[in-house]
């Protein structure tokens, strides 16, 4: 048995996991013995901590860990290192995960919900974020203090090291290597000290991937290129904090933030799978939510952690069909479609499996 981590999360986090488990189930079954951790704000309730150490030590020793999403209003107040988030950076960081991929993909039944004109969306968007996941600001030093005036004050601290750079960069080239062969670098070089040494580093990765074009936008003209062209997008990366903007962009370009999933990868095939939405707690508990970008991380998973693509398959199929069928959950509903609920649209999928 193929040992998964399950975390739940909080909000909408259970519907969705419970959702793929059951999808994964059908498309491999008695394969995966799933553990379900706590992490987040439940964690928080129960634990007084947002990532207990019993938590992290199941997820190290799975071979994978599938988790909803964490946080809510509940624990806005929370200090910063009891907030659910902390939880979240804490597992990245005890997984040794550092390369986020997030696909852009938009899926041919859904094209009327692109907000883009239909000129640009017919053109195709199919491009994937490769964000690196464990420096930058996220992970630098925090401050706050009071000036030599008296004055309020604060400061975070972006870092980045050469090898940091260097193996996020060789993520980035080698999924190129299978796609377009086209990779976009985002930085703020001619602002940012750190990207210029970003740029510079990538710059010299790309020497080892003669096939791959590389061409480098700065963030701000990067987040209104995407809106215009996306379609000469194919692999863009970039560092944490751009990374984390950019792509909750893209999730919306190409329609629905519900059907984007995520995968986080280290040296090894042990990753971390999620979709991109957030806890959504006001909707919990009414069987509204999408669970498809979380059923498509559980097909990420197959793929990086276990190579099952032949699984994998069967599931982003199942998921293209029960699309063209015309079943929509309300995140994506249009006129002429059929709105389903978030059970009925896991039911869909596996009857199609």
């Amino acid at each position: 048995m193929k040992k998964v981590a399950v975390i739940p999360g909080d909000g909408i986090g259970p519907e969705v996991i419970g959702a793929a488990l059951e999808v994964l189930e059908k498309a491999a079954p008695k394969v995966f013995d799933f553990q379900s951790v706590a992490m987040g704000g439940n964690a928080i309730d129960k634990y007084g901590e947002p990532l207990p150490a019993e938590s992290l030590k199941i997820c190290q020793n799975a071979e994978a860990t599938l988790l909803g999403a964490v946080g809510g209003p509940k624990w806005d107040n929370q200090p910063p290192e009891l907030r659910p988030e902390r939880g979240l950076l804490g597992v990245r960081k005890g997984l040794g995960v550092f390369a986020n991929i997030r696909p852009a993909k938009i899926f041919t039944p859904l094209a009327s919900a692109c907000p883009l004109r239909k000129d640009i969306a017919d053109k195709g968007i199919d491009f994937v974020i490769i964000r690196e996941l464990t420096g930058g600001i996220y992970f630098g030093k925090h401050e706050a203090f009071t000036t030599p005036e008296g004055e309020r004050a604060a400061r975070d601290v972006m870092e980045y090291s050469e090898h940091e750079i260097r193996r996020i960069a060789h993520v980035a080239f080698k999924a190129a290597m299978g796609r377009r062969k086209i990779v976009t670098s985002i930085d703020k070089a001619n602002i940012l000290t750190v990207s210029r040494l970003w740029r510079e580093v990538v710059e010299d990765v790309a020497k080892e991937y003669p096939e791959v074009s590389l061409n480098h936008l700065y963030v701000d003209n990067a987040s209104m290129q995407l809106i215009r062209v996306p379609s000469e997008f194919d692999v863009i990366v970039t560092e944490n904090t751009f990374g984390d903007i950019l792509s909750d962009e893209a999730s919306q370009i190409v329609g629905s933030i519900g059907m984007i999933p995520s995968a986080s990868l280290g040296d090894n095939n042990r990753g971390l799978y999620e979709p991109i939405h957030g806890s959504a707690p006001d909707i919990a508990g009414q069987d509204k939510a999408n669970p498809i970008g979380t059923i498509l991380a559980g097909a990420m998973m197959l793929r990086y952690s276990f190579g099952m693509s032949k699984e994998a398959d069967k599931i982003e199929n199942a998921v293209d069909e029960v699309l063209n069928d015309g079943l929509r959950t309300g995140d994506i509903y249009t006129e002429g479609t059929k709105l389903i609920t978030g059970s009925q649209m896991r039911d869909a999928i596996i009857a199609k499996l």
